[in-house]
């Protein structure tokens, strides 16, 4: 299986379990890794057939606007399982970061992964 990786994606979203995290939007930071077979895509040169890593970090940052989370594992599923739905990945893994979020702490986070 080749991968599409997404490096570094910041995104904004409310995400805590406190009440004060969920009053204004954070950045989270996103690596992707999405599972697919490339072959088709590499002789025809075509968007077509591949997935169009440009539309996924678009519908990332789309429903992450329309949802909240309490919780880093249940904005990591949410995603895996949107990409495995709407753009036929065969694989997703995603390492979900909230920078910064307590002093002296660089990140906290997840890293979760899927398979169709």
């Amino acid at each position: 299986m080749d991968i599409i990786f997404l490096s570094e994606v910041k995104v904004q979203t409310k995400l805590g379990v406190p009440e004060w995290e969920h009053m204004t939007p954070q950045t989270i930071i996103l690596d992707i890794e999405l599972g697919y077979d490339l072959a088709k895509a590499c002789k025809s040169d075509a968007i077509a057939d591949t997935i169009d890593y440009g539309a996924v970090v678009g519908r990332i940052r789309e429903t992450l606007n329309e949802h909240s989370f309490q919780l880093v594992e249940a904005l990591a599923e949410h995603i895996c399982q949107l990409i495995l739905s709407e753009f036929g990945a065969l694989s997703v893994k995603i390492k979900v970061a909230k920078p910064a979020i307590l002093p002296g702490l660089k990140a906290l986070g997840v890293v979760i992964e899927r398979i169709k």
